[in-house]
């Protein structure tokens, strides 16, 4: 490390920081937020949105697969956010479009709970539910990076990944409220009362989230790497177009690297959802399981997701990115093989809990391993002056490549070839991620401060 190098070091030690809790809560709480909204509208799109804007009747599979479409939407938009919020994260810092990005998705998702039905509006609601979902998809795509950089830029240099385990840890606690809610609201009112007013309460109470996250955010500090960036005058006008000039194999990389955590993500809690509850011909497998009690093994299983995403972390800095994540795809090849016979009908039978809770388990800790170094190991593939863009850029990217049609692919693909179909799809992803991690440069040592 050159004395130059040494003293821009020492400088950003130097720098006031938030404490070790504001920067916990300022990074975890928009994540939570994105996995609550995005999960709150994966459950109503898989159970309730088929009857309540698209018609069930005629044909629930085609239904399922129309309302399952309308999912894809706001992933779509992600990359749209990224461009945006990267540009002004980079220009203007990432506490002010941090404020920004958070108060477009929570409008987007509280104005979804108080959408009129099909009934009421016709297409028109249809219309304005992709309408709303678009804004929920730009709002999130300047979330993630953001909250990752916020959590690294105040991190001491052995300790970053364990600092990005802080946003990537608001996926499971997201993913448990927003399940704990529909849980509740499934226990004491019935698909009657669910479809008529229960499925807009989730979406109506993720403002309170909303409003806490908006109090923490404005009171954090910039974070110190990007106020070193500012007084060295080293902010870009124009970072988008340095990150697509320099750094365009970096965002390609970032993009395989997060997909199959995505793919994996909502094959476990959205298509596996309706597989497990759904009867054979209505885009289910038939095992029997009530919506109920699926929701409870899913909340179950996402404890083992939020310890994996630590233990990963810790692995991390100890070890280097590289080898957790390489570990990480190369037991998902495994489990891609071999998980649909835990979900195949004809070989466990209905009801099978103990095979199902293996399936989610084993699952999510492989989840965690590959979804909790990312928090750190992306920003640090770019450097600080266009490092909200390109982290930001190449996780919605992702978010396209293994999320958008992944619910409705799954369904497509299980209703015409089995279940056998939908692993292989995973094990597709599972070897692009092994690939784009085989091609970077480990980074757990790179000077963070350039």
């Amino acid at each position: 490390m050159t004395s130059v190098d040494t003293t821009a070091a020492g400088k950003a030690k130097s720098l006031a920081r938030d404490s070790v809790k504001t920067v916990i809560a300022a990074s975890m709480v928009g994540t939570a937020i994105e996995f609550y909204d995005f999960y709150a509208y994966g459950t109503a799109a898989a159970n309730y949105f088929p009857h309540i804007f698209f018609s069930a009747k005629d044909n629930p599979t085609v239904a399922l697969l129309m309302s399952l479409l309308t999912f894809a939407i706001a992933f779509i938009a992600r990359p749209l956010g990224s461009l945006v919020f990267g540009h002004f994260g980079d220009r203007m810092g990432r506490k002010t479009t941090l404020v920004v990005s958070l108060m477009t998705m929570g409008i987007g998702t509280f104005l979804i709970g108080c959408l009129p039905t099909y009934d009421q509006w016709g297409v028109a609601a249809v219309a304005v539910l992709c309408l709303l979902r678009f804004i929920q998809g730009i709002g999130l795509g300047g979330e993630w990076s953001g909250a990752a950089l916020v959590a690294t830029e105040n991190a001491p240099e052995d300790k970053r990944a364990l600092y990005g385990s802080f946003p990537e840890l608001g996926a499971p606690i997201g993913f448990f409220l927003s399940n704990g809610t529909y849980f509740i609201l499934e226990s004491f009112n019935d698909s009657n009362a669910m479809l008529a007013w229960g499925w807009r309460v989730p979406f109506l109470l993720s403002a309170i989230l909303v409003i806490v996250g908006l109090v923490v955010r404005v009171h954090m500090e910039e974070t110190p790497i990007f106020r070193m960036a500012q007084e060295q005058k080293k902010v870009v006008k124009s970072p988008l177009t340095e990150v697509f000039r320099k750094s365009w194999k970096q965002v390609l990389q970032a993009t395989f690297l997060v997909a199959v955590t995505y793919t994996l993500f909502y094959t476990l809690a959205t298509w596996s959802l309706a597989w497990g509850t759904k009867k054979q011909g209505e885009g289910g497998g038939g095992l029997g399981f009530t919506n109920q009690e699926y929701l409870l093994m899913l909340m179950i299983a996402i404890c083992v997701f939020a310890l994996f995403i630590v233990i990963s972390c810790v692995n991390a800095d100890k070890l280097g990115r590289k080898r957790v994540i390489t570990f990480s795809s190369c037991a998902l090849v495994v489990f891609a093989a071999l998980f649909p016979f835990l979900l195949n009908g004809q070989i466990v039978g209905q009801r099978n809990f103990f095979a199902n809770m293996v399936f989610l388990c084993v699952g999510f800790a492989l989840m965690g391993t590959a979804f909790g170094p990312i928090g750190a190991f992306l920003p640090e593939l770019f450097d600080a002056n266009v490092r909200y863009s390109g982290s930001g850029i190449g996780y919605n990217l992702a978010a396209i490549v293994g999320a958008a049609f992944v619910p409705t692919i799954a369904t497509w693909l299980s209703s015409h070839w089995g279940v056998h179909s939908v692993g292989i799809y995973l094990g597709v992803m599972a070897v692009c991620c092994l690939v784009a991690v085989l091609t970077c440069q480990e980074t757990k040592d790179v000077d963070f401060t350039k």
